[in-house]
Parts: C-alpha cells; sequence; structure tokens
C-alpha cells in the first residue's frame, strides 16, 4: 500500500500534457470484438484500467500489441493494435471483471460476432449502486436470452440479434455503448432513445463508423444504427480526458497558479470551464490547449448540480468541492447521479473544511486555508480531491490508499511535480 504526501502552498505553473480519454478508450477498446480485422487506437493513457481490459480481451483470443516507440515512458500517448481474427472464448471471468465495471462492455459485442457471452457481473468503486439491468434489458429487445446465474451473465443469441427500438428509463453512459456496439452487427435498424450525450459515446460511434458501421445522431439522445454484416478494420485516435482537463484546471486555481493544458480541448468540457468562469478562474484557449489562471484570484461561492451530459459532470464533483472549500462564502453541491459520492466529505473536514450534507446536497463554507492531516481515499475522484486540497493546504497532507488514482490518472505525482508541487509518492 502506498500514500502520497503533499506540501501544500507553492503555486503550479508550467505546461502539462493532458492524455486520451480512459472513459472513451475502454468502450472503443472492446468494439475490437466486433471485427476480425486490426483495430488500432492511438493517444491511449497508461493506466491500469486500460491494463486490465488488454488482459481480458487477451483471455477473449484477442491479440493485443503496444507500439515499440510509444511505450510507458512516452509523451504523446502509446498506441494500440487489436485483432479479434479468432475469437478464441467467450466467458469474461470474476477475477479479471472485479476490478473495473466496464468489463461489461465486452458482453455486447461478444454477443453480436459470437453469439454467446458470459461476463461476471461487475465491481470496481463503491460509489454506488449502477446495475446492469439497462444493459441487459436492452439487449433482450435485440433478441437476446438472458441468465443470471451464479454470480454471471449469461447470454445468448443462436439466431442473432435483430434491430428494435430502446427507450432507456433513465441515462447511462455503459448501456449505451454498449448497446450502440452491439447494434451495429444486428439485422435491420436500432433506435436508442434517451441516450447518453457524452464525448466519449460520440467518440465511439465515430470510431465504429471508421471500421464501416452506418450511425446516424451522433451527440444527440437519439441514435439511429442500421446494421451491417460485418465491421473492419480502423485507424482511430482518441479524444482528449475532459477529467483530466477538469482536474488539472483545478489543479491551477486551488494553488494560485497558471498552467497551460496541452493536448486537450474546450469543447469536451464546456460545462466544467464555464463553472470555472463563474466562479473566478481565468480560462483561455491556447494555440495548443487551454491556459488556467488562479492566481490571486477573489474565487466566490456557487451552486451547482451533477446532471448527465452537457451538465456538470458527476466526475469532477470532489475536485470542484475542494476548490470550493477555499472559496469565499457558501456553496451548494447536489449530486443527482450516485448516491454515495460524499465519501470524501469526512476527509476534507479533517483539513478544516467547513461542509454540512443534508441527503444528496453537501454545503460548503469556504474556509480560505485548508491544514494538512492524514486523510484516506475512498475511490478514484475523491483520491485527487484530496491531492488537490494538499496543494492549498498549510503544512503537510498525507493521502493513504491511493491505488485508485492508478486507474484513472497517469503519472499524477509526476506531473504535479513537474509544475512545481512538493509532492511524492512512498510506501504506507
Amino acid at each position: 500500500m502506498e500514500r502520497i504526501l503533499v506540501n501544500g502552498g507553492r503555486p503550479l505553473r508550467g505546461r502539462v500534457r493532458i492524455g486520451g480519454a480512459k472513459n472513451a478508450a475502454l468502450p472503443l477498446m472492446a468494439a475490437s470484438l466486433l471485427t476480425d480485422q486490426t483495430l488500432t487506437l492511438s493517444n491511449l493513457p497508461h493506466l491500469g484500467d486500460i491494463a486490465t481490459l488488454a488482459s481480458l480481451l487477451g483471455h477473449l483470443g484477442v491479440e493485443v500489441s503496444f507500439d515499440a516507440a510509444a511505450g510507458l515512458g512516452a509523451s504523446a500517448g502509446r498506441v494500440m493494435a487489436l485483432r479479434a481474427a479468432d475469437i478464441t472464448g467467450t466467458e469474461a471471468p470474476y477475477d479479471i471483471v472485479r476490478k473495473m465495471r466496464a468489463s461489461i462492455l465486452v458482453l455486447g459485442p461478444l454477443l453480436a460476432r459470437r453469439g454467446a457471452a458470459t461476463v461476471s457481473l461487475p465491481g470496481g468503486c463503491a460509489i454506488g449502486t449502477r446495475p446492469v439491468d439497462l444493459h441487459l434489458n436492452g439487449l433482450e429487445r435485440l433478441g437476446a436470452e438472458i441468465e443470471l446465474r451464479d454470480g454471471y451473465v449469461h447470454a445468448r443469441a443462436p439466431h442473432g440479434l435483430t434491430g428494435a427500438r430502446i427507450t432507456f428509463p433513465s441515462v447511462s453512459v455503459g448501456a449505451t455503448e454498449n448497446l450502440l456496439a452491439t447494434a451495429t452487427l444486428a439485422r435491420g435498424v436500432t433506435v436508442l432513445e434517451n441516450a447518453a450525450r457524452e464525448p466519449e459515446v460520440a467518440d465511439l460511434a465515430y470510431c465504429l463508423r471508421a471500421m464501416g458501421a452506418e450511425i446516424a445522431g451522433i451527440g444527440a439522445s437519439r441514435l439511429t444504427i442500421q446494421g451491417v454484416d460485418a465491421l473492419h478494420g480502423a485507424t482511430y485516435r482518441i479524444l482528449p480526458d475532459r477529467i483530466e482537463t477538469g482536474t488539472y484546471a483545478i489543479a491551477a486555481a486551488i494553488s494560485g497558479g497558471d498552467i497551460e493544458l496541452v493536448d486537450t480541448r474546450l469543447d469536451v468540457l464546456e460545462s466544467v470551464v464555464e463553472t470555472l468562469s463563474r466562479i473566478g478562474v481565468g480560462v483561455a484557449t491556447t494555440a495548443d490547449g487551454l491556459r488556467v489562471t488562479g492566481g490571486d484570484l477573489d474565487l466566490a461561492g456557487i451552486t451547482i448540480t451533477t446532471q448527465p451530459y452537457p451538465g456538470f459532470p458527476t466526475d469532477m464533483q470532489a475536485q470542484l468541492m475542494a476548490l470550493l472549500c477555499t472559496a469565499r462564502g457558501t456553496s451548494t453541491i447536489t449530486e443527482a447521479i450516485f448516491e454515495n459520492r460524499f465519501m470524501h466529505v469526512p476527509e476534507l473536514c479533517r483539513m478544516g473544511a467547513d461542509i454540512a450534507l443534508r441527503g444528496a446536497t453537501a454545503i460548503v463554507t469556504g474556509v480560505g486555508r485548508l491544514k494538512g492531516a492524514p486523510v484516506m481515499a475512498t475511490d478514484l475522484r475523491a483520491s485527487v480531491s484530496l491531492v488537490l486540497a494538499g496543494l492549498a493546504a498549510e503544512g503537510e497532507t498525507v493521502v493513504n490508499r491511493v491505488y485508485h488514482l492508478d486507474r484513472g490518472y497517469e503519472h499524477l505525482v509526476e506531473k504535479l511535480a513537474g509544475l512545481g508541487a512538493e509532492i511524492s509518492r512512498q510506501p504506507a
């Protein structure tokens, strides 16, 4: 077990490269199961979840190779080639799937390509109930036979899949991605209503198009997919990670710094930029990305509710809360996506934050300056929020149980140190 030590009070300055989006990379990797030709993905981040899914795909018979010239030390993201010419297995075992919820994304492509799939019910961060019902109900609408037995989803489509009109009762990124990918090989037309509109969903759709899929309505809440007989290989570059972009933007603001975020775009996180601007953080586009300035700005409180895209993302809620702990006045954050995503609140309070919980709403009263303390990370975004708080705190902050960070942030300590943070990672 490792921990991160942060000595706060140092304004961050310089340039930092934003990696490819993990939440886009994972469904794109799963899409390799839909063709017997090679799918080459570039701008992949160096993350634990990527390695986990690569291991699962290899277990299923996918040939996975990395560009030797773009290995772990590369600054431009690595390149992965995936070739599922011969799928040798259709079972995704518990030992692999338990590490990451996104493993469920192999269910639909396996079913579409091989007519059968057995996938363990997934694990992942403990931030609330995220049932797979929407995935399974949608696959049944396409003609799949589904049975839950011994902790596994057993799915069969002995006569193939047929297009259908599917209306999601609630917006689900994962279910949209799973059914979008699956429908590309179903007979006839599939219409997905109330589909998720996140940039990562659009990235999957554009990649599937490059593989020969016929998809209309990309970026809208209604997706129309005309099934085709087969998909082919393609080469595709993954979009920038909007959550990593937003996290480093808050690092600049909370430390009173000035950071240029390179290889990212404004359009991937417009709601976050709009929120930061309302608080008083400076955000401007540059030739290479975005520049975020905190300086000696007097940041104001805000009222915000997490929402599906294009609203404020739940994956930025913890980071924003850390920033608002240092802002003037009172802020209100309502978490409308996950019911158990305030586990970072007690830890921030250990650092001197003034936060009161009222059900799904956190009332944050700015304290001006936090104080370093030993804290415990509970999930991926909570982990990074505590590191951000440490950047602004007086004295040393020790963040324990930081293994969550490796699932979503590549080289976080090295990147922050390169911007001037006094930060290190050590054995506990």
